[in-house]
């Protein structure tokens, strides 16, 4: 299960481990509630990555830094330099072959 992570929490794990995502979420979105099932089963698959969630109206900050548009989001980092934003969370091997994909690059 991915934990609830606060601004202070998401920047530790951005400053200590080198793949950190935050699944972003509101809790009235029940297609928040599919993405958020199908980011479990690929978070247990790749034990490199540090990922944690969050509800959007508690980091409001985060929807303006990176210009999020709407729920569900990921936000992917690599040695803590932003890389990537998803929005569509097609299936389990979808979410896990975009989060690989980034273990891979340089």
């Amino acid at each position: 299960m991915i934990q609830e992570w606060n601004l202070e929490q998401l920047q530790a794990k951005l400053d200590e481990t080198a793949h950190t995502a935050l699944y972003l979420y509101t809790p009235m979105c029940g297609t928040c509630k599919l993405a958020g099932r199908m980011l479990d089963i690929t978070a247990a698959t790749l034990p490199d990555y540090k990922i944690g969630k969050a509800d959007l109206n508690y980091v409001e900050s985060l929807a303006d830094t990176y210009q999020i548009e709407s729920v569900p989001c990921l936000l992917i980092w690599k040695n803590g330099e932003f890389e990537e934003k998803l929005y569509k969370f097609e299936s389990v091997p979808n979410i896990f072959e975009i989060m690989q994909s980034h273990l891979k690059e340089g």
